[in-house]
């Protein structure tokens, strides 16, 4: 579980943890890792990682596997969010971006898929990582986002960072089909904004307008989703569907997009004031 740190990621270690999984907790910041373990107990193990390094992905990994059993699920969660024109950030912010989005899922899958390949059904590794038993093949499950899908003005470059993770990984399924590997699945969970400590400081933001302009989700939301996909394996899932329904239409007709997302992004701000007037309130 990598981005497990905090968040999002955490609430789905958790989830995973109280389906009977024994969770290897992933985060760049070693000490949210080991507090989250802690945390989310059951056994729970941690390991600071960066996944822009494919070494110290395959380190965490095979840490795991040395503690017995194989490796049922892999969950792609760290990413981060920078807004704003592509040519008013700098090259190390676009390469940030870039680097633990797309690369970091593309770094996940590969040593998901190593291990997997390696250790699925009728191998001696046993299943002691979790519920699934022998007879499960594996699960790669990735945190993607409606920015995978459609264009999303004021995050242009990490709107590109997720539909690389959204070719990267539908390609990869396919791949693995016509490779005749039939007991690995990848979904995608494609959420809209959610409210988790990486939009908490964007209220003020208004390139990140579009990420407040549905219904914001919590954390639970997208959670559950990954359940779903846990009990039946889905390509894509986008959460809410309707929202997934909007994105992929304005993919297909770029000009109702052009037309139509302003519109969403003005909507947006008004939410974004909203939610500050509450806490304002709130703190009176």
């Amino acid at each position: 579980m990598t981005g497990a740190g905090r968040g999002l990621g955490k609430d789905i270690a958790r989830m995973l943890a109280g389906r009977g999984y024994r969770v290897m907790v992933t985060d760049i910041d070693a000490d949210s890792a080991a507090a989250a373990a802690a945390e989310i107990g059951g056994g729970a193990t941690w390991a600071a990682v960066d996944v822009r390094d494919h070494s110290q992905v395959e380190a965490a990994r095979d840490a795991l596997l040395a503690q017995g059993g194989r490796l049922e699920v892999w969950v792609n969660n760290a990413g981060v969010l920078l807004t704003g024109p592509a040519w008013e950030q700098t090259e190390d912010q676009r390469r940030l971006l870039m680097e633990v989005n797309a690369l970091g899922t593309i770094n996940g899958t590969i040593a998901a898929i190593d291990a997997m390949r390696d250790h699925g059904p009728g191998s001696s590794a046993g299943s002691e990582g979790g519920p699934g038993g022998a007879s499960s093949g594996g699960h790669i499950i990735t945190i993607a986002s409606l920015a995978g899908i459609s264009a999303v003005p004021g995050e242009a470059v990490y709107a590109a960072s997720k539909h690389a993770v959204m070719g990267f990984s539908t390609s990869t399924a396919i791949d693995l089909r016509l490779a005749g590997v039939d007991d690995i699945a990848i979904s995608c969970i494609c959420p809209d904004g959610i409210w988790t400590p990486m939009i908490h400081d964007k209220l003020t933001d208004p390139q990140a307008a579009l990420s407040f302009s549905g219904s914001l989700l919590q954390p639970g939301d997208v959670v559950r989703a990954v359940g779903r996909v846990l009990d039946s394996p889905r390509l894509v899932t986008a959460v809410p569907s309707w929202r997934g329904a909007l994105a992929r239409l304005g993919a297909t007709f770029p000009r109702l997009a052009v037309a139509g997302l302003p519109l969403m992004a003005a909507q947006g701000r008004r939410t974004q004031r909203r939610i500050l007037a509450t806490q304002e309130s709130a703190r009176r």
